[in-house]
């Protein structure tokens, strides 16, 4: 395909993220709150789609909803951590009760959902200092 190797665009820089979310309007809504944010953000709507993407793509962290048909966010997390287990997930779900559950524990964070996703974006700074710090060299 040409062109795609001459991204010289600001894009390039800017850290990636992949958003896991079932309900597309949430997904959108999120989207949007995170590129204001200065991130790139990539979208999927199920467990599979997200595990193929990290493994194809792999992004810089991951939004993750638990509560999907088919492959859960649980079980997504877990499989994101076998393949690609320096990759922070977070955990974004509207049921505080996962938080209990020692499957989720492998998470970088776990976040509910609110109407202002303020603790969203801190966690997203959080995890994303710590590995953009362990990657300094590796952009040079």
């Amino acid at each position: 395909m040409k062109g795609e190797g001459a991204m010289t665009t600001p894009e390039a820089n800017k850290p990636r993220i992949l958003v896991v979310e079932d309900e597309e309007a949430m997904a959108l809504l999120i989207q949007d709150v995170l590129e204001e944010e200065g991130y790139q953000v990539e979208l999927v709507y199920d467990g599979d789609e997200a595990i193929r993407f990290v493994q194809e793509n792999p992004p810089d962290l991951v939004v993750l909803d638990i509560n999907m048909p088919g492959r859960d966010g649980v079980e997504t997390l877990n499989r994101i951590v076998e393949l690609r287990g320096s990759i922070p997930v977070i955990l974004h779900t509207a049921y505080s009760a996962y938080k209990d559950n020692f499957m989720t524990w492998s998470a970088a964070e776990y976040v509910v959902k609110s109407s202002d996703f303020e603790n969203l974006k801190q966690a997203i700074r959080q995890h994303l200092g710590r590995s953009q710090q362990s990657q300094v060299d590796h952009h040079g």
